[in-house]
């Protein structure tokens, strides 16, 4: 099938937008970042970052237009006197949290993130206040192995909605499930299939940033995973779930959207990665999809909002 545009996707000229050596201390990387607009001139961060010694930290920064992001003086606290915190994610005991997803719930912020545990990935969740300076982990949220939860941001047929990825005998696919509190989920639904309709996820398709509300549906970046020769490429896609009842999928692309292609994509911790956490979208209906980049460093890239609901739709 011809495609009338080669690229929807474009990678911001600025990027990597963020490193390791914009934070103080010891840090080396910095990706995998949720980000959320809170106002013409307020964007706020919570990237993913590792220090020399693979301890893993969720840490705030603050930007004015959405590119040149400045780090606080330091991470988020990690709730390691929580005793079900220390059973399970310790990070002293090599048990981490990660890749976090700003989550925008009917008034009130929520972090999601994948957290190791001796048992397989788990999702926890954190309720955080609008100058994301309060944090209160509210524990684990999914039986293991899952990761990649993402909430909707608003209540649908009366109940809290999220995507997922759940490890089922080495099968990962996109889900759905419900929740009448954010913290106990059930009604389970499987809804996007690794490798069909996207040969660009033949390995693995998960939830990216949290889905954004359009007339059209839920538009929603995703990740997927293919095999290239001896190593595997993580590429950006993007699908469109019906407003009222999300578990009817309206369109995936056939095309990955983003592919690695440029050094900082193609060299880093991860090889041929790009992974997004968080996407916003603009007044001028430009949608920012901020993506990690092998991840190593915190990217950029734009869209139109019009070309990723058209490749949703007929591609």
């Amino acid at each position: 099938m011809l495609r009338e545009k080669k690229r929807i996707v474009f990678r911001h000229p600025s990027n990597p937008i963020l490193t390791g050596e914009d934070f103080p201390f010891d840090v080396v990387t910095a990706f995998n970042a949720a980000v959320i607009k809170q106002g013409p001139r307020k964007y706020i961060m919570v990237a993913r970052v590792e220090n020399s010694a693979l301890e893993r930290y969720m840490w705030v920064c603050d930007s004015q237009d959405g590119i040149k992001f400045k780090p606080r003086p330091q991470p988020v606290p990690v709730p390691d006197k929580d005793p079900v915190y220390f059973e399970y994610c310790d990070g002293g005991r090599q048990r981490t949290y990660f890749d976090p997803r700003i989550c925008p719930v009917e008034g009130q912020l929520y972090v999601t993130h994948n957290c190791h545990t001796d048992y397989g990935c788990m999702l926890g969740l954190f309720k955080v206040d609008q100058n994301f300076e309060k944090w209160e982990w509210m524990g684990l949220i999914s039986e293991p192995d899952n990761r990649n939860g993402v909430f909707f941001p608003e209540k649908i047929q009366g109940k809290y909605w999220r995507l997922d990825r759940p490890n089922v005998d080495g099968r990962m696919h996109i889900w759905t499930m419900q929740s009448p509190d954010l913290i106990h989920w059930g009604v389970p639904r499987m809804i996007v299939k690794m490798g069909t309709p996207t040969r660009w996820a033949q390995l693995k398709i998960g939830p990216g940033a949290p889905p954004i509300k359009t007339k059209e549906g839920w538009l929603c970046i995703i990740h997927g995973v293919r095999p290239q020769c001896t190593d595997h490429v993580y590429q950006l896609g993007v699908m469109l779930l019906d407003l009222e009842n999300p578990n009817k999928v309206i369109g995936v692309s056939k095309r990955a959207i983003l592919q690695p292609e440029t050094n900082y994509e193609l060299v880093g911790q991860t090889p041929s990665c790009v992974f997004t956490c968080g996407a916003t979208l603009e007044d001028n209906n430009e949608v920012r999809i901020y993506y990690g980049g092998a991840d190593s460093v915190q990217c950029l890239a734009t869209a139109s909002l019009d070309d990723l609901i058209h490749a949703c739709k007929h591609e």
